[in-house]
């Protein structure tokens, strides 16, 4: 990890938790000091999380595997979408849906369905519907655009999730332990680390500090993606991807 990334990951403020009376106590371990009722994240545990991350993506992707970008907070929206397509990976920035991961087949005839109103929308056959009935056509359309666009890559269930604030993302998270689906999360401190498998702490609030954290884990996936262009897919068995990850743990 270069002094310059250190240096941006500094001037972008991920350095800075919420107030103290807000912190969950299992984050100290992950804190430097108080400042002005403010937590200070050490910057060191910061680098720690993310080279752990990173090297953990690498190996998801080299198996052939999909990592799902999570992020619907405000701050996070755009560099969600921006990241997961750059890496060329699923995401959801808008709104979890209810049983994205767990009942997985619905959420793929949600998809069906968005393909055949782009069909529709885009045909002559639309002129024939009343004037209401393309109102309501148009309506369904931009809700499940909004809310299913992302994750039109995914066609089948990710090996790992990336997640903007765990606490935000709580359903998101569930979901993905109930799976036995690996999380990356940028945590601040208001969060408990043991909800998430490879924990990143950090400033969830900034739009700075999000941005630079998604592109270096975005960066990860993207080159293991170019690494990984004439190697079977099948190659990397889903025994040495879970060994992977709990040699990135420790």
């Amino acid at each position: 990890m270069s002094n310059s990334l250190v240096t941006e990951l500094i001037e972008a403020g991920v350095h800075f938790g919420h107030r103290a009376s807000r912190w969950n106590p299992k984050m100290a371990a992950y804190i430097y000091a108080r400042k002005n009722l403010i937590h200070i994240i050490d910057i060191r545990e910061t680098v720690r999380g993310l080279l752990r991350a990173q090297k953990y993506l690498s190996q998801v992707v080299a198996g052939g595997s999909l990592v799902l970008f999570v992020g619907t907070k405000r701050q996070a929206s755009a560099t969600i979408e921006r990241e997961g397509l750059r890496a060329g990976m699923p995401f959801v920035n808008e709104r979890w849906l209810g049983g994205t991961l767990t009942n997985f087949g619905t959420i793929r005839s949600r998809l069906t369905r968005l393909e055949e109103l782009e069909r529709l929308l885009g045909s002559p056959e639309l002129a024939s519907y009343s004037k209401k009935m393309q109102s309501a056509l148009n309506r369904e359309y931009r809700k499940m655009y909004r809310n299913l666009n992302g994750l039109r890559t995914m066609n089948r269930l990710p090996q790992c999730l990336v997640v903007v604030d765990p606490n935000k993302e709580k359903n998101a998270v569930r979901e993905a332990r109930k799976l036995g689906i690996t999380t990356i999360a940028l945590i601040d401190t208001d969060c408990d680390p043991d909800e998430v498998d490879l924990p990143i702490p950090g400033n969830d609030d900034g739009i700075r500090s999000i941005e630079v954290i998604t592109q270096q884990l975005a960066n990860a996936v993207g080159q293991a993606r170019a690494t990984a262009v004439a190697v079977d897919k099948g190659g990397v068995a889903p025994s040495q991807v879970r060994e992977a990850a709990a040699e990135a743990k420790d």
